[in-house]
């Protein structure tokens, strides 16, 4: 049976280095996005709306870019990096596009907004959806832990940078005032310096990873195929459409899926809760400091994948001790505390002590479920199976997107009715939504710890025998 070599680590590092940049892009999105699509207009009430269209464009996306990068083979770039190269300039220019929809089209910004919006989660899908199959395709199976687990700590390191570069621009004086109806100088400075990082670590793993031609991969997944769930017999080429791919999907997939649901509804409700979460910190008296508030909204967002970066560095080692099962449960339980006490932590410095522990679920998150994975599926299907896999990120996130309204209803009419909030205003009102907001944590919380416990029904191929 043939293996694949053994790559170093500076290769590993390669195969994920440009996914470093697209988190950095998808950090300014997270971050700044729904500031700049109120300065064109947009209501707090429709957000969650544009918000919508990053996991329906990953649900629609990554199943057919990894679907088609299965049956692509080009001599100068290989299989996956067309499709990665293909969506950071299309990402690049999105990112450039963003803080100047008001230029655009001066009569219309929000719809100009959204379009750019739109234009940007689909190519970040396109670039992300390859990086995922790179791995399984180049690395063998006692190194695919480690693969991911870089590009783990990339995918962090990126979180934090794109999430501190507003705050670097002003440091190195960049105005971070705006006229109204104008993105400020800071945020627009920052897409521009996500932009270029992106493509610049892009055509870093471009140039520098050399995948396996066809015949060569041919080979090394035939042995791979041995053991894994619903796969072609080895001396066969795969040639099942989507949909039959979709109907033999491995049972390791679907009990991971299970998991991913209630993991991914917990870190979609911290996303969009978070500031009303912590604004509470911010009210002196009938004064609301909504300026502070943003601020430390986005150092939250930075602390978080700082733990990640740091558990995700040694992770390889504790999984290949106690197992990745185990060890995902154990991430999962960290972040289902760091939601409860988040929830209660009214002090802006203790908050950020519960966004460490968070920073390690999301470690576990980012890494664990695709180890366990790659090892149940057919290398030669991985894209497509990736893809299809990406349905258990993106259909939590639509579920909540959907429902978070009426969560918040719930809430708001079981502490306090809505007649008693709809007669305050002010601070009072603020106040009143950093209590629902809590109690949106609480549920979060929940949903994490069930996410940790579905860990346990979870079926892991045996790794013993390939190691």
């Amino acid at each position: 049976m043939k293996r694949k070599p053994k790559l170093s680590f500076w290769q590993i590092w390669n195969l994920s280095f440009g996914f470093l940049g697209v988190q950095i892009g998808y950090s300014l999105q997270n971050s700044n996005t729904s500031s700049i699509l109120q300065v064109f207009g947009a209501d707090l009430g429709s957000l969650s709306y544009f918000w919508l269209m990053a996991p329906v464009a990953g649900l629609v996306v990554q199943p057919i870019i990894g679907m088609f990068s299965d049956k692509t083979w080009n001599k100068r770039l290989g299989r996956r990096r067309p499709y990665i190269l293909f969506g950071a300039l299309i990402s690049t220019v999105a990112l450039l596009l963003m803080p100047n929809c008001n230029k655009l089209l001066a009569f219309a910004p929000l719809v100009m907004g959204a379009i750019v919006f739109l234009f940007m989660d689909l190519s970040f899908n396109i670039t992300m959806q390859p990086f995922r199959a790179l791995v399984t395709d180049m690395l063998d199976d006692s190194q695919k832990t480690e693969g991911f687990v870089v590009q783990t700590f990339l995918i962090n390191l990126g979180s934090i940078i794109g999430a501190l570069l507003p705050l670097f621009m002003t440091w190195i004086g960049v105005s971070d005032t705006a006229a109204p109806g104008e993105v400020s100088h800071h945020i627009a400075w920052s897409y521009y310096a996500g932009a270029a990082i992106l493509l610049a670590t892009v055509l870093v793993t471009v140039f520098t990873v050399k995948e396996y031609p066809p015949k060569e991969f041919a080979e090394y997944s035939a042995g791979e195929s041995d053991g894994a769930e619903a796969v072609s017999a080895p001396s066969e080429e795969p040639k099942k459409s989507f949909w039959q791919l979709l109907r033999t999907t491995p049972k390791t997939m679907i009990q991971l899926g299970v998991v991913q649901f209630f993991s991914w509804a917990a870190l979609f409700l911290m996303w969009n809760y978070l500031k009303p979460l912590i604004t509470r910190s911010f009210i002196i008296g009938d004064v609301v400091n909504t300026g502070a508030a943003q601020t430390w909204t986005g150092v939250l967002n930075a602390v978080y994948p700082v733990s990640a970066c740091i558990i995700s560095l040694l992770m390889t080692r504790i999984a290949a001790k106690f197992g990745n099962k185990p060890v995902y449960a154990a991430t999962l339980l960290c972040g289902a505390i760091g939601y409860i006490w988040l929830s209660f932590a009214e002090n802006q410095y203790v908050q950020m002590l519960p966004m460490l522990l968070i920073g390690i679920a999301w470690a576990g998150i980012l890494a664990m479920p695709y180890s366990i994975l790659a090892r149940a599926i057919d290398a030669r299907a991985s894209g497509a199976y990736m893809g299809i896999f990406n349905f258990t990120v993106v259909i939590p996130q639509i579920c909540m997107g959907l429902l978070g309204g009426a969560l918040v209803s719930i809430i708001k009419n079981a502490t306090m009715g809505k007649a008693a909030y709809m007669a305050l205003d002010g601070a009072a009102r603020t106040a009143a939504d950093s209590r629902i907001a809590a109690g949106i944590f609480i549920i979060a919380g929940i949903f994490m710890l069930i996410a940790s416990i579905s860990v346990y029904f979870v079926k892991e191929k045996n790794q013993s025998a390939k190691n």
